[in-house]
């Protein structure tokens, strides 16, 4: 590709733009499945899409975190090499995340990407395990501690955003182990929504003022915190976790794959830095994005865009002319 000094195409060789293809063909082939209760086939068109896509790609792309190991998953799998040649690229995905909420048509439902060029960016190869988040925005980035109970957090975010503790709301996945965390959260008046799965697209809704979401709290996948961290470092937000172990074979090999303690704190930096670009398309309606929306002859997608190097953030709307044609 062509290198230009424009400020809206990096140095290394791609813009921005190269990797919202990816997230776009992802979001348009599992949209087809839709409300069809379908989870497996919806996950299975997305990947091969974003595949197809990639590898058309003149680019050298590892994926770093994908759809599992290479013995779980077909493709996407970690370690995969994918692109015709070019710069060396990291690549954390999740195709269609929230895989029940598109089978079942509910809301935030999204394609997303992280990118890193080799020697400019990192991105985090972790273990297929639990973490527990802490995400906000920009405003009360250094305000939070993951350590502190989450009724001080919510206190100290509501003097920081200058609003009352009842106006604040707090994501949180909803699952039997969030039970204490959503009491507490309740005790001190804040409000709390719910999210039934894929704590990724309300983490990053979490960085958007204008989303009316606060923050995220509680335990979900730490591949999928990668991604919410290169979305986070990208606005300039603030993001801490700790992983959590399913079993001592999970801390051990955690353990390898970090270099260090796997029970440290982790801060953004930790799981995404130097030069990242972020990339997400609406496949269901939610928080984030609209989702895929058809028309006679056409589909309208909706993506956000994020570049870590210029703090740059992109909302685009992008109109399908072929898309009903595509297998």
């Amino acid at each position: 590709m062509p290198r230009t000094n424009d400020a809206s195409v990096p140095t290394d060789g791609y813009s921005s733009s190269d990797f919202l293809r990816l997230t776009e063909a992802a979001a348009l082939a599992a949209a087809k499945w839709v409300g069809k209760g379908m989870r497996d086939e919806a996950d299975q068109a997305s990947c091969d899409a974003m595949r197809r896509a990639m590898d058309s790609m003149p680019i050298d792309a590892t994926i770093v975190i994908g759809e599992g190991e290479r013995d779980e998953a077909p493709m996407l799998y970690i370690g995969e090499k994918l692109g015709r040649g070019g710069p060396k690229i990291q690549i954390a995905v999740d195709p269609l995340e929230g895989t029940n909420l598109c089978a079942n048509g509910t809301p935030n439902s999204i394609s997303v990407l992280a990118a890193a060029a080799e020697g400019e960016g990192w991105l985090m190869h972790a273990p297929d395990t639990y973490m527990e988040k802490l995400v906000v925005g920009a405003e009360c980035k250094g305000i939070v501690d993951i350590t502190l109970p989450p009724r001080v957090n919510v206190r100290l975010m509501a003097k920081a955003l200058g609003k009352d503790v009842e106006e604040l709301i707090i994501g949180c996945l909803d699952r039997p182990r969030h039970e204490a965390l959503i009491s507490e959260l309740r005790e001190t008046g804040c409000r709390v929504q719910l999210v039934p799965d894929g704590d990724l697209s309300v983490a990053i809704a979490a960085l958007d003022q204008d989303s009316g979401i606060d923050g995220l709290m509680g335990i979900g996948g730490a591949p999928e915190g990668v991604i919410t961290a290169a979305a986070v470092l990208c606005v300039g937000g603030d993001m801490q976790a700790r992983l959590k172990f399913r079993s001592e074979e999970d801390r051990e090999r955690a353990s390898t794959m970090m270099n260090g303690d796997p029970d440290r704190v982790l801060v953004t930096e930790d799981m995404a830095r130097g030069s990242v670009v972020f990339a997400a398309t609406g496949i269901t309606t939610g928080d984030l994005l609209k989702g895929v929306r058809y028309g006679r002859g056409f589909a309208k997608t909706e993506s956000i865009v994020m570049r870590s190097a210029v703090r740059q953030i992109r909302r685009i709307e992008t109109t399908h002319l072929d898309s009903l044609d595509r297998d």
